[in-house]
């Protein structure tokens, strides 16, 4: 499992350098808060990717087995596509620094179609718990990196080219560990026709019992924290009127510390209270912690309070990552674990690409900081109500996974 940290932060490093980091650096050349709002549909890919997922089941590239060799091949090529974004200017080029976060974005998810098959093939049951700890604590001190560090090195060190530039380089390290990972214990043969890669996983996945309500539950589960943390960044320098650097250095240390103890607790409570019970509670955390959020704009900017706040969020939003990341691997099979965590990874990003990047301006805008992030909690209600009504259908996964 030791591996999976460092793929995780693989996995993780790109988004925020196509997300909010983006939108700091656009904020900062005072770019329009719509302007800012559009570009979270760079991550379209990450909604998307089930469309090319079956080519990832069905193909591999000729090194390192059908998992590892799309991983490799996608970390090279984003490290220089990350990069390349240093060469770019919001405030002058926004439209070319556009159309390369796309492209990142879209290598990012193929990236994440292998990774997330891989650890659903190389995990046995007992070790998933622990394992999707891992993954997430790898991809939220990512996140951290390229979050609230790269704010840092931008506003105080490096500029925001050179910034880009060095997380392209940390790409590249972090591709090591795709050398060193193992393969599966048992590999799953590949479909035997590209028509079979697409038609036969949705089959299979679509015969289940409860299959449409379990796509629902999948889109709302973190709609709320999606819509809080759609242009978090820019609320907190714009709404809440912190500069640059205490956001990154907020970020950077209290998010970094509550990272790792969210995860280490996330394994710890999964495995003793189970799927249902971790999905539950991590869940009401999750959306009582953008609470947090309408504290900071409905009080003066102190520096304290920021840090709680970020803090609590990024404990929050790790133990409900993670308790999502054990249900999607333990719906997948593992013949076809590319496609179908490719398809319900996606359809978690709906909720963030198509309705709380576009909509969450138009929100602000109409009802301003504070009483939009108390519509986030409310957002976040029907998740939990239809996690609920399904409790009977989560707790068999447990079951059928032991066995």
């Amino acid at each position: 499992m030791s591996p999976l940290l460092v793929l995780g932060f693989a996995s993780g490093l790109p988004l925020a350098l196509t997300s909010g980091t983006l939108q700091a650096w656009a904020t900062v050349e005072q770019v329009s808060l719509q302007s800012i709002g559009f570009l979270t549909l760079a991550g379209t890919a990450y909604t998307l990717k089930f469309l090319w997922a079956p080519l990832v089941d069905r193909f591999a590239p000729p090194w390192l087995g059908r998992r590892r060799g799309w991983m490799l091949l996608t970390q090279w090529l984003l490290a220089a596509s990350i990069a390349a974004m240093g060469l770019f200017s919001p405030g002058s080029q926004l439209q070319s620094l556009a159309l390369l976060a796309v492209w990142v974005a879209f290598l990012s998810s193929t990236q994440d179609i292998a990774f997330d098959a891989y650890s659903t093939d190389v995990l046995r049951h007992e070790e998933r718990a622990a394992g999707a700890a891992l993954k997430v604590m790898g991809y939220r001190l990512a996140m951290v990196v390229s979050g609230g560090l790269a704010l840092i090195l931008a506003d105080q060190w490096l500029g925001w080219g050179n910034m880009y530039f060095l997380m392209g380089g940390l790409m590249m390290l972090a591709s090591l560990a795709t050398l060193w990972a193992p393969e599966p214990e048992h590999v799953a043969q590949a479909p035997r026709s590209l028509e079979h890669a697409v038609v036969e996983p949705l089959r299979e996945f679509f015969s289940r019992p409860g299959a449409w309500t379990i796509l629902l539950l999948i889109v709302l589960y973190k709609l709320g924290d999606a819509f809080a943390g759609a242009l978090s960044t820019t609320f907190l320098i714009r709404g809440a009127g912190f500069d640059v650097t205490e956001v990154g250095m907020v970020n950077k240390v209290f998010g970094l510390v509550a990272t790792i103890i969210g995860a280490l607790a996330g394994g710890g409570l999964m495995t003793r209270l189970g799927l249902y019970r971790s999905l539950m509670a991590f869940g009401v955390l999750q959306a009582v912690s953008n609470l947090g959020y309408w504290m900071l704009a409905v009080t003066p900017p102190h520096l304290y309070g920021m840090a709680l706040v970020v803090a609590v969020e990024n404990l929050c939003g790790g133990l409900g990552t993670a308790a999502f990341v054990a249900l999607l691997m333990a719906l997948c099979r593992q013949q076809f674990s590319a496609t179908q965590f490719a398809l319900l990874s996606a359809l978690s990003a709906v909720g963030r690409t198509y309705l709380a990047g576009p909509l969450t301006p138009v929100l602000v805008d109409r009802f301003d900081w504070p009483v939009f992030f108390m519509l986030t909690v409310l957002i976040a209600l029907p998740g939990l109500v239809l996690l609920w009504a399904k409790r009977s259908l989560i707790r068999g996964l447990d079951v059928d996974q032991a066995a």
